[in-house]
């Protein structure tokens, strides 16, 4: 990731490596997808909590996965329904609420996460996931290498 992909925050904890501890680092995908979809992340002494508001998207158009063992992967090829005045000779006269046609938003986890035990649940057009933390922190792996 280049300086210029970043927010201003990301740029001035890159260049000065200021790193939260544990850091959740938000991974932006290509421009053909809408990252625009704020998220809250909740980090409580047991679990990491992600609220994302997906205006009316059922929770069928809505996927959550975690890839390459510590990245959580939220998308949406979602398209939301506008129901009222779709009637003959009716048209919108403003168009302000617009939810993202197609949404990737990729979080890649702390050391401390579980993540198989990732729960995920939609209401109301608000998605909470929850990140259990592991109790005990995961054993590093050593490799020892021959040299040949």
């Amino acid at each position: 990731m280049s300086l210029f992909d970043m927010d201003l925050s990301g740029v001035v904890n890159n260049l000065f490596n200021l790193h939260e501890t544990p850091r959740i680092h938000d991974n932006h995908e290509s421009r053909k997808t809408s990252t625009s979809v704020p998220v809250d992340i909740l980090d409580t002494p047991k679990e990491y909590i992600f609220f994302m508001d997906f205006p009316g998207l059922s929770k069928s158009e809505i996927q959550v996965t975690v890839e390459d063992e510590n990245t959580l992967v939220i998308k949406s090829n979602g398209k939301r329904k506008r129901g009222d005045g779709e009637d003959e000779g009716c048209k919108y006269l403003r168009l302000e609420r617009r939810a993202p046609q197609k949404m990737l938003r990729k979080f890649r986890l702390p050391e401390n996460a579980n993540v198989s035990e990732i729960t995920a649940k939609c209401e109301n057009g608000v998605l909470t996931v929850v990140v259990e933390k592991q109790s005990q922190p995961p054993k590093s792996k050593t490799v020892e290498v021959a040299i040949v």
